[in-house]
């Protein structure tokens, strides 16, 4: 069996940023004509108004202050709240892959890597962009990569279990090194009227480069020390959307249709869960938390990884230091999000630091990656 390593990651983030008093003013907007146009419903009881929402509300609520979009126009258009993403010819590459594609080729140069030393890529992510062909062997023929693809989806865990799957492949000679990338445009998906969850989400990509640690030369390697999988049904959080929505014509343009979550039950149910699998894995590893120099944990509320880090730490964590915060600029971007952390906190510690990747979110799904630099 071989060690395998993290050997280089990549980020590609949209060009477009929407500021926290930027989507409310479109989302108050919205809300205050929807209450005028239904006022005689409202007052007789048949309806209920649409509230406000307010940037410090959302920052509260969250932490988060903005987030970068695919397309900033149609989300804030009050008429459509949509983004604007026009369908692309079969013979163009999708926008799934154009953005993996430039989140990898960062990842391969940091790795020090090409194509050619790639054997299988994995898009791991919530929001795929269609059912097949794969969205992987479209990446795969964008890079010139010879070898195998496959599509993943466990949600906002979806990076941590491609993780899982990589080293798998590796460790088992099955390949020499993986392009595992986490394309999320979560704003497709969203409900930009919906005031509990307008703010939440945000587009990105990740790529991460993994490879037979005996064969790696890159500066930036974190040696895979175990990977830990939990799964648990849950409604808390969930997405109806798909190809069997044409077949049922009653469930056609329902609001279930996009997300939609109870914030608080996952809150109450998923963090003591993350917390005991992480506790465990480190006690299996014999490695106390005490050792462990930084969580990159998932970003999708503040609040819940303060509480995380708390209950593993025994108090607050250090948010520069040790439990790194990018949700503030990004927004939740479901699988991408620990990783944009784990990619933009991670060259400044010492070699021979102990590090834990970790994702959560709907199924109930966690993956824990721990991890030691080289």
């Amino acid at each position: 069996m071989h060690k395998v390593v993290i050997s280089g990651t990549g980020l590609y983030t949209p060009p477009n940023s929407i500021s926290n008093d930027e989507l409310v003013a479109s989302f108050n907007a919205w809300a205050e004509r929807f209450n005028a146009e239904n006022a005689a419903a409202i007052a007789a009881g048949e309806m209920e108004p649409a509230p406000l929402s307010s940037s410090e509300f959302i920052e509260k609520a969250s932490g988060i202050k903005s987030r970068h979009v695919t397309d900033k126009q149609g989300i804030l258009d009050v008429d459509r709240m949509v983004p604007y993403i026009p369908e692309r010819s079969n013979d163009e590459w999708s926008i799934l892959c154009e953005m993996s594609v430039k989140a990898a080729e960062e990842a391969l140069q940091r790795a020090g890597r090409t194509a050619a030393d790639i054997d299988g890529v994995i898009v791991a992510c919530s929001n795929l962009q269609r059912a097949y062909p794969a969205v992987a062997i479209e990446v795969q023929a964008a890079l010139g990569i010879q070898g195998f693809g496959f599509d993943m989806n466990v949600a906002c865990s979806s990076a941590t279990f491609g993780i899982q799957n990589a080293v798998n492949s590796i460790s088992t000679g099955q390949a020499r090194a993986i392009l595992m990338v986490n394309p999320e445009i979560c704003t497709g998906h969203m409900n930009f009227r919906d005031r509990d969850s307008h703010f939440i989400f945000g587009d990105a990509c990740t790529a991460v480069i993994l490879e037979r640690a005996d064969q790696a030369t890159s500066p930036y390697q974190y040696e895979i020390l175990g990977t830990r999988l939990l799964t648990q049904f849950s409604n808390n959080i969930r997405n109806n959307f798909g190809f069997l929505n044409r077949a049922d014509e009653s469930g056609i343009g329902k609001p279930d249709k996009l997300f939609v979550q109870e914030g608080r039950k996952v809150f109450r149910e998923v963090c003591p869960m993350v917390a005991e699998l992480i506790a465990e894995q480190l006690q299996q590893l014999d490695i106390p938390v005490t050792e462990v120099s930084r969580f990159w944990l998932h970003q999708a509320n503040l609040n819940m990884n303060m509480l995380i880090a708390r209950k593993l730490l025994g108090r607050d964590p250090d948010l520069q230091k040790e439990a790194p915060v990018v949700l503030d600029e990004y927004a939740n971007t479901s699988s991408a999000g620990s990783i944009i952390a784990f990619h933009k906190f991670q060259d400044d510690l010492p070699a021979g630091s102990l590090g834990v990747i970790c994702s959560f979110g709907a199924g109930y799904s966690i993956g824990s990656v721990v991890v030691r630099k080289r």
